[in-house]
C-alpha cells in the first residue's frame, strides 16, 4: 500500500485549566483523518512551548513531561507501522485505538458486542427467541448511533469508558431517540454486560459500571375490562380471518400465552389428567422456563373448535405474525366499540391482571402459569382493579357491620 501521511502533535486544552494547570491533549493525523486523545498529563501554561508542541526549558518538570510525550509518540508510531504492514488501509482512529490497547490487540466495545450477537444468533430457535435477538440488535444500533453522535466514533476501546458514558447514553436514548425507561432497560443491560465481559477477560482493570443502578419506571399497561372482553367475544366480524385472530386473542386472554408461545403450541403440548381436565405444559420460547396452565371452559372450546383444521406441524391455531395480528385486532376493536386498540400482548396482560390477580390468585401461582423466571417480572402485572377494590370493601363492610357508630 502507498505510504500514508502520518503525524502526531500535542497541544493544551486551555479551557479546562484547573489550579493553574492545563491538560495536555494529543492529535493523530493520517491521510486527512484526525483522532484526538488525552495524554493523561497536566502542565503549567507558562511552561508550554506552542511552536515546539512540548514543554520548554531544561527543568526537571519539563524533562519529565517531554519524556512522557516522546514515549507516547514512539508507541503511537509503532502501532501506525504495525497497521500499515497488516491492513490495506489505515486511519487515525484505528491507530489511536491500537495505541490505547497498550500495544496489544485493542479490545473495542461494539466489536465485542458484534461477536456476542453472532454467538447469540446461532442459538436462536434452539434455546433463544428471535424476538430477544431483535431486541439485542436494536440495542446495538442505539449504542452505535450514540457513539457516532456524542463522540464521532465508529467504536471505542473499553479503556476509554468512564462512569459518565452510561449517563450520557441514557440521556441520548431519552432525548434523541424518545425512549421511555422501560425501553432503555435492554440497551443499558447489554452495555453493562459488555464491560463486565471485558473486566472478566482482563481487558480492563475495573468495570466502569460496577454497582450502577438504572431504575425502570414502567407505564401503566392497558387491559380489558369484563365488559370490553364480552364485546370482543360477541362482536360480529365480516372477515373470517379477522375472526380467527379474535379467537386466538381470546384464547391468550384465558391462558396467558404470549404470541410466540401460542404460535408454537401443538396438540402434543396439551395434556389431559385423570380427572379429564386439560392442561398446557410447555416451555416458554423466550426464557425456556416451564409454564403450566389449566384450560378454562372458553379455552377448551377454542381448542376443540380449531382441532378440526388439522394444521401443519400439529399446530393448534393458524397463528400469523405479531404485526399482522395486531393490525387485525384494530379492526376487532373498531367493530366491538373499544376506546383503544388492544395488542396480542394485551391479552396476556389482562389474563395476569383481571383474570388471575384481581380474583385473588397468589402471585406465585400466576408467575408459574406465565412462565416467568423471576417473580419480580410478575409483580409488574400486579395492578389492583376498581372491581377488586369494590369487592374487598364490600367484604369489609359486611364484617364491620354496625360495630362502629358516631354518637348522636
Amino acid at each position: 500500500m502507498a505510504r500514508s501521511t502520518f503525524k502526531v502533535l500535542f497541544y493544551l486544552k486551555r479551557q479546562a485549566e484547573k489550579n493553574g494547570k492545563v491538560p495536555v491533549m494529543g492529535r493523530i493525523t493520517v491521510n486527512g483523518t484526525i483522532a484526538q486523545f488525552s495524554c493523561k498529563l497536566t502542565v503549567r501554561s507558562a511552561l508550554w512551548d506552542t511552536k515546539a508542541n512540548k514543554a520548554s526549558g531544561k527543568s526537571i518538570e519539563a524533562q519529565r513531561i517531554n519524556e512522557k510525550l516522546e514515549n507516547i509518540k514512539t508507541n503511537i508510531g509503532k502501532q501506525y507501522q504495525r497497521i500499515c504492514d497488516r491492513d490495506s488501509y489505515v486511519t487515525a482512529e484505528k491507530v489511536k485505538n491500537a495505541w490505547l490497547g497498550m500495544g496489544g490487540e485493542c479490545k473495542l466495545l461494539l466489536q465485542t458486542f458484534e461477536a456476542y450477537l453472532q454467538e447469540f444468533g446461532k442459538r436462536v430457535g434452539k434455546d433463544r427467541a428471535q424476538s430477544t435477538f431483535k431486541n439485542y440488535q436494536e440495542a446495538y444500533r442505539h449504542l452505535s448511533a450514540f457513539l457516532l453522535r456524542e463522540y464521532n466514533l465508529s467504536d471505542i476501546p473499553f479503556k476509554e469508558l468512564k462512569r459518565d458514558f452510561m449517563d450520557k447514553f441514557i440521556v441520548f436514548m431519552s432525548n434523541h431517540l424518545g425512549l421511555r425507561s422501560g425501553s432503555m432497560r435492554t440497551p443499558v443491560k447489554k452495555l453493562h454486560l459488555m464491560t463486565y465481559t471485558a473486566f472478566q477477560n482482563g481487558w480492563i482493570a475495573a468495570d466502569p459500571f460496577a454497582g450502577y443502578r438504572f431504575k425502570v419506571e414502567y407505564r401503566d399497561r392497558r387491559f380489558l375490562s369484563e365488559v370490553e372482553l364480552q364485546a370482543v367475544m360477541h362482536v360480529h366480524l365480516p372477515n373470517y380471518k379477522t375472526a380467527i385472530v379474535r379467537d386466538i386473542f381470546v384464547f391468550c386472554y384465558f391462558t396467558g400465552l404470549s404470541h410466540i408461545d401460542v404460535k408454537a403450541l401443538t396438540h402434543a403440548d396439551i395434556h389431559t389428567d385423570a380427572n379429564g381436565e386439560m392442561w398446557i405444559i410447555d416451555n416458554r420460547a423466550k426464557t425456556g422456563t416451564q409454564f403450566r396452565v389449566k384450560l378454562l371452559p372458553v379455552a377448551r372450546q377454542l381448542v376443540e373448535k380449531y382441532s378440526r383444521l388439522a394444521l401443519p406441524g400439529n399446530a393448534v391455531f393458524p397463528v400469523r405474525t405479531y404485526k399482522t395480528m395486531d393490525m387485525s385486532m384494530r379492526h376487532v376493536a373498531r367493530h366491538a366499540g373499544l376506546s383503544f386498540n388492544p395488542t396480542m400482548h394485551t391479552a396476556r396482560h389482562t389474563f395476569a391482571t383481571t383474570v388471575m390477580l384481581s380474583q385473588g390468585v397468589p402471585l406465585e401461582t400466576v408467575s408459574k402459569m406465565l412462565g416467568h423466571k423471576h417473580i419480580t417480572t410478575t409483580q409488574i402485572y400486579a395492578k389492583i382493579t376498581n372491581d377488586k377494590i369494590g369487592r374487598d370493601m364490600d367484604a369489609l363492610e359486611s364484617k364491620i357491620g354496625d360495630k362502629f357508630k358516631i354518637a348522636d
